[in-house]
């Protein structure tokens, strides 16, 4: 927000689809920091050409989906850390109560405690000058985002189940979000691709108003139907979500996102690999499949690169980075960002470095699928909305990419297998994932689904659960 006293920055990590905030008040130069991600350098560079000092880094809760920077922002700028006062945490944090006001000048935060998606969650109300009637906007966390809720099953092994929250989150809309005034901007930490919701907007901003009028979680209902709808169809949670989620109250190590990663030899990233460490190869599908080190995981660093990382590699795993020259520094912070520090070093030299050690993999055309099609097992790693909304293959087994770890053993090692997705992105992770799991003959489609489903070959449909 440009002219006045408020300073109020959005900032959007598509990646993650996840959604900070800087918001300061120019007369004074005080400023907080909300749900900051992990490499903190953008909050400090914008903070310093406002003239601001960021004094606080508020959190709406215990993120389970990133790794804050919350200890990465109190260590450069001395900023205390506040949480709501349900939070439980290994470091020295502010516990912020229901309706606490803290003062930045004439802009003013209120805290509402609104539990639901997990028992400390809270929203931020941000007024322009203290007092005001209509807040100039509220920052909704996980409570509330653009066209859905946030999802409550995540905190069951903590003594909270999905249906405690649920009935929290219900009270939280209705008793504390839905009496704001229709005019109040909506600014959540989510959108669009996150796993914390089942139906995001890809707006990033909304208006209570808005929300009211076309959000499925506020519409008029009891209780019991609103436990229904928002605990029916959540997708799958990446595994690592439960490692960020402890990390997160940890007093763990802060990152230096400007270090540079140690380089490595080919033989160096072989004796790495032999001892169990986990070769990530951050190309696009294509090119990986021309050539890679055996053994190793394709992650392409163009897409949700974190997120899938997550979804198929282990947090207490050692990681060798196989990057594009000058790109190792910006994979290392990207994991990071959910937690993954166990980064040891990457190929010097980038793929063109592995010579005779690269060895090609197989992808095939949909038309080349068509004709072996009786002959091999089909896997799916799409979500099952994606598959309920155009079919699939015929015959393929359903298993999402952040389930497929756990469900491996589903899936016969000794037949010829070919995985599938939606453009060939995920089925080129699941297929390397699999290579090293002893799977010796796997393929995937080239352009996935949306090149199979072109009007010339059969589509199976599937029926809602």
């Amino acid at each position: 927000m440009d002219g006045g006293r408020l300073v109020f920055k959005q900032y959007y990590l598509g990646c993650l689809s996840q959604a900070s905030y800087l918001i300061g008040d120019r007369g004074t130069g005080r400023a907080v920091v909300v749900d900051p991600q992990r490499d903190v350098g953008e909050y400090l560079a914008d903070a310093k050409a406002e003239g601001l000092r960021i004094e606080r880094v508020l959190e709406t809760h215990v993120h389970a989906d990133f790794l804050s920077g919350h200890l990465e922002l109190a260590a450069a700028t001395g900023a205390r850390i506040g949480y709501g006062s349900a939070a439980q945490v290994e470091f020295e944090i502010d516990l912020l109560e229901d309706g606490e006001k803290i003062s930045l000048g004439e802009v003013e935060l209120e805290i509402m405690h609104t539990p639901g998606h997990t028992p400390e969650s809270i929203c931020i109300l941000v007024r322009e000058k203290a007092g005001d009637a209509t807040p100039y906007a509220v920052l909704t966390g996980d409570t509330l985002f653009i066209g859905d809720v946030g999802r409550p099953d995540l905190l069951g092994a903590r003594g909270w189940s999905k249906e405690d929250l649920a009935k929290a989150l219900y009270r939280s809309t209705r008793e504390k979000l839905l009496t704001l005034p229709d005019e109040t901007r909506v600014y959540p930490a989510h959108g669009a691709g996150s796993a914390c919701g089942k139906n995001l907007s890809t707006e990033t901003s909304s208006t209570i108003g808005d929300q009211r009028r076309s959000n499925y979680a506020l519409a008029p209902m009891s209780e019991a139907d609103f436990v229904d709808a928002v605990c029916e169809g959540q997708t799958t949670a990446p595994m690592y979500f439960a490692f960020a989620s402890v990390r997160n109250r940890e007093a763990r190590p802060t990152l230096d996102e400007t270090a540079p990663v140690p380089a490595m030899t080919v033989a160096e990233v072989r004796e790495a690999r032999d001892a169990g460490a986990a070769v990530l190869d951050t190309r696009d599908p294509q090119e990986f499949a021309t050539g890679h080190l055996p053994g190793s995981v394709n992650v392409n660093l163009g897409g949700r690169f974190a997120e899938q990382s997550g979804q198929v590699l282990a947090a207490d795993q050692d990681i060798v980075l196989v990057t594009e020259p000058g790109t190792e520094v910006e994979a290392r912070n990207r994991l990071a960002r959910i937690g993954f520090d166990r980064v040891v070093g990457h190929l010097e030299g980038g793929p063109a470095a592995l010579g005779a050690d690269a060895q090609p993999s197989s992808r095939l055309t949909a038309e080349q699928l068509a004709g072996v099609l009786d002959g091999v097992q089909v896997v799916d790693v799409r979500g099952p909305g994606e598959i309920r909304a155009g079919g699939t293959v015929p015959h393929a087994l359903q298993v999402p990419l952040p389930a497929l770890v756990g469900r491996l053993g589903e899936i016969d090692p000794a037949r010829p297998t070919v995985v599938i997705c939606a453009s060939g992105m995920r089925s080129s992770v699941a297929a390397s994932l699999m290579r090293t799991r002893g799977f010796a003959d796997v393929s995937d489609l080239l352009g996935g689904f949306t090149a199979w489903n072109d009007g010339n070959r059969p589509v199976a449909v599937v029926e809602p659960a």
